[in-house]
């Protein structure tokens, strides 16, 4: 209903693969233990039904395709690319990447807070020393189905990896530059970033309470993305309903962020090109290079 307010046509739903294992330790989320076995398919299987069931009861369709987000933006409708944050629930079976795919996934952020199979997180230190050879078969696996990889909390070395591996741009669905002012270990660099933006990629700008206080604080963040990979490489990664102290907190702020850009002085079209049209590319790239 909040989407349909702003006039939202499309968001990433997501689960969180890791999400049994989290606890929070020092203001921040960290693993507390580890899967056993079996544990990261089952509890995938049960959020996922969830989320599918948004879509089975009639509440929101699903965006599968990019034709799927344009047809319901001029049919004024809403829709839900479904998503996965998080690559645990692969294990070691590849295969599930495409029973996933069947069931309606479309996205997965290789790695969250526990450090999986695939390849190195931000908020610990190195385990795999980047991307895992396993990492690179889900990688290639992953641009055959279409579904866009996403390099979010990955480290710059995992991000490296999946970038040279990958035959399409990929994702870095939130995160924000270091500005100095709070350090965080989930921004990034601008070589991290150019790294996704010179690959063709989009990094979603974060609207965490990290380094922002306001949305003014946010739009300023936007535009550092902006000057530093460039406006087609730039998009909006809300982490809605599972964010630290954030500055954009529902849909219906969306309307009052397009005007924050406008008023700093975006054009129209370069407005258009964030709040949707630079994803929008991205899934037609990944869904073009399919097969």
């Amino acid at each position: 209903a909040d989407m349909r307010r702003a006039h939202v046509t499309a968001s990433l739903f997501s689960i969180v693969a890791d999400f049994p294992l989290l606890a929070i330790e020092n203001g921040g989320l960290h693993a507390a233990r580890e899967f056993e076995d079996g544990e990261a398919y089952r509890d995938f299987n049960r959020q996922f039904a969830r989320l599918r069931s948004l879509v089975d009861d009639g509440l929101i369709r699903a965006g599968l395709t990019p034709g799927d987000i344009r047809a319901a933006h001029r049919a004024g409708e809403q829709v839900a690319v479904l998503c996965s944050e998080g690559g645990d629930f692969i294990e070691d079976r590849l295969e599930r990447l495409g029973e996933a795919y069947a069931a309606g996934l479309r996205s997965v952020t290789l790695v969250h807070y526990h450090v999986n199979q695939l390849g190195d997180i931000q908020t610990v230190a190195p385990v795999h020393q980047g991307l895992t050879e396993f990492g690179r078969a889900v990688v290639g696996e992953m641009n055959r189905l279409g579904m866009i990889i996403d390099v979010a909390h990955a480290t710059q070395a995992t991000c490296a990896g999946v970038v040279a591996e990958s035959r399409v741009p990929v994702m870095l669905s939130h995160s924000s530059l270091q500005s100095g002012a709070e350090p965080s270990l989930r921004l990034i660099p601008v070589e991290h970033a150019r790294l996704v933006a010179d690959a063709g990629g989009i990094i979603g700008a974060w609207p965490a309470g990290i380094g922002s206080t306001t949305l003014a604080d946010f739009v300023g963040q936007i535009f550092a993305l902006v000057d530093a990979v460039g406006i087609e490489h730039v998009a909006i990664g809300t982490d809605m309903d599972a964010n630290y102290k954030p500055v954009l907190t529902d849909y219906t702020d969306f309307p009052l962020l397009a005007a924050a850009m406008l008023m700093r002085g975006m054009s129209e079209g370069d407005a258009a090109k964030v709040l949707g049209g630079n994803f929008l590319r991205l899934f037609d790239d990944v869904t073009a290079a399919a097969g």
